[in-house]
């Protein structure tokens, strides 16, 4: 099975961070960007196993949902003292996947294509994202923030339902994506398994905050038409050092 890390988030994603939606609900604190912290002279820099990296992502709307993988590209983890001290890694817009609808089908590219576009990604013009470590914490469950969302037949897991398992820390991350860097803190498992590092979490975005507003569910008067796509996004990842 492949692996997926931070993502954005990573990645995520993120990333894929386009069906989604919720006015903040459910989402990861997000504020502006913050200084990237010094790694100690102690830390050892490991390079991320790519073919084992990835994100993943699931969009929502009233009306359904749709989930796939983003790759990441390069990066590091600063590992020392048995911890996490900083890391980056960039994330290929463009090699967003869409997995729950058939390859061959007219409607996987249809919607890639969409989320290519201005729309979303501007993959034209942004076609890759970044998430670089401000800061490592320890994991407090009592910080985790739960909101409601507008309820549907799909709305989108929250924040407690999206959780990755048995998390260690808490994660805080500079996100870039379409020209917009925000800074974003969540929940993630990172462990140190026979000298590779493996970090794992699950959390949500808002994907406004990086500028993807089509459909946005702040626009629309009447919710009860169902014609619009959650800002909520649910992202996962699973990076792996080599």
């Amino acid at each position: 099975m492949k692996k997926t890390f931070l993502t954005l988030a990573t990645a995520a994603a993120v990333f894929a961070f386009t069906s989604c939606g919720g006015d903040n609900s459910s989402t990861v604190e997000t504020r502006e960007a913050q200084d990237v912290s010094e790694v100690s002279a102690e830390a050892t820099i490991l390079t991320l196993d790519t073919d084992q990296s990835e994100l993943t992502w699931i969009g929502s709307k009233p009306t359904g949902k749709h989930n796939g993988t983003i790759n990441i590209t390069d990066g590091n983890i600063a590992w020392a003292n048995n911890n996490v001290e900083g890391g980056t890694f960039t994330i290929d817009i463009t090699s967003l996947v869409v997995l729950d609808i058939p390859a061959d089908n007219e409607n996987n590219a249809k919607l890639r294509g969409h989320l290519m576009s201005d729309d979303f990604f501007d993959a034209a013009n942004h076609p890759s994202a970044e998430f670089t470590i401000t800061a490592v914490e320890p994991y407090n469950p009592s910080q985790l923030v739960v909101n409601e969302e507008f309820e549907t037949d799909n709305t989108p897991l929250t924040a407690d339902e999206h959780l990755v398992d048995n998390p260690t820390h808490w994660i805080s991350g500079n996100l870039t994506m379409r020209g917009t860097t925000k800074n974003v803190r969540f929940p993630a498992r990172v462990e140190n398994i026979n000298g590779q590092v493996v970090a794992a979490a699950k959390f949500n975005i808002n994907r406004i905050d990086w500028g993807l507003m089509y459909n946005n569910e702040a626009n629309v008067a009447d919710k009860l038409k169902d014609n619009f796509i959650y800002n909520t996004v649910n992202v996962a990842f699973e990076i792996v050092s080599k």
